[in-house]
């Protein structure tokens, strides 16, 4: 399907339909800072995700965006947009954070013992994760694990740590962030995934899926795989957050975001 098609599709009709959860404003905008091929200044994001209704953002940054980090969320708060989530960890967003009484999800990649008994193996990434269970306990903030590949980004072991944090460490905070992006080996048993993650998930974010990863980055609906893994989505009765994302440095985000809506509307058609 051509980019000029669901281009179309998104400016003739840009809400998503029946499914709340899935229209623009609940939508969260998932790598849009480093990725830019644009490197948009705070303010310039914000009258993008304007322009496009988009209310929610989670906020990838690196070294050089750090000096921004108290910029971003004044632009957000004067403009009504969410601070939704956090990528990794920094001290000084986590004094930002309380400076400026948000309390967004803290996304950390998972982690992954490279040796070791199934059972040993969970238990080192349990203790891994502790201080940072602490760290988000106290600040107000949920703590999603990210699969981000290895080990730690396998669904069956995502759950488990979740499970054992939430049974053993106090940590009803704890939660699973899954990326498609990130989950192309799971694409066959998907179904089966998703209903071990669903009890601790705390965010999905989209993407168009081909086998092999072919390529890794795709716009929703231009996928081999994206319209099945997303009606199973729906049909699981998930109701929680959704997230788009850019991820393409060579990319202008709004365009990349905007194919991505155009790409849930096509979906959405096929519901019907």
């Amino acid at each position: 399907m051509s980019s000029r098609f669901l281009l179309v599709i998104l400016l003739s009709c840009i809400s998503i339909g029946h499914a709340d959860h899935f229209s623009t404003d609940k939508l969260i905008a998932w790598c849009i800072v480093p990725f830019d091929s644009k490197k948009r200044s705070p303010a310039q994001r914000v009258q993008m995700l304007k322009q496009l209704g988009i209310k929610r953002v989670a906020y990838d940054w690196r070294k050089e965006n750090i000096p921004e980090f108290e910029e971003e969320i004044l632009q957000y708060k004067r403009n009504g947009i969410e601070f939704f989530a956090f990528w990794s960890t920094h001290d000084v967003a986590f004094e930002l954070f309380k400076k400026h009484r948000i309390q967004p999800q803290i996304w950390q990649t998972a982690f992954s013992p490279k040796s070791g008994t199934q059972k040993n193996k969970i238990n080192r990434a349990v203790k891994a994760i502790l201080p940072l269970v602490k760290k988000t306990r106290e600040l107000g903030c949920k703590l999603g694990l990210y699969n981000h590949g290895g080990w730690g980004g396998e669904p069956e072991n995502l759950a488990s740590v979740c499970r054992i944090l939430r049974d053993q460490h106090n940590a009803s905070h704890v939660g699973i962030v899954y990326n498609f992006h990130h989950g192309h080996n799971h694409i066959n048993d998907f179904k089966k995934s998703l209903k071990l993650m669903q009890p601790y998930l705390l965010c999905i974010n989209l993407n168009g899926m081909n086998s092999n990863a072919n390529p890794k980055i795709l716009p929703i609906g231009q996928g081999e795989h994206d319209i099945e893994m997303i009606k199973i989505l729906k049909k699981s009765n998930y109701d929680g957050p959704i997230g788009i994302l850019d991820h393409r440095s060579d990319t202008d985000t709004k365009t990349a975001l905007q194919l991505n809506l155009a790409g849930l509307k096509y979906i959405s058609t096929k519901d019907k």
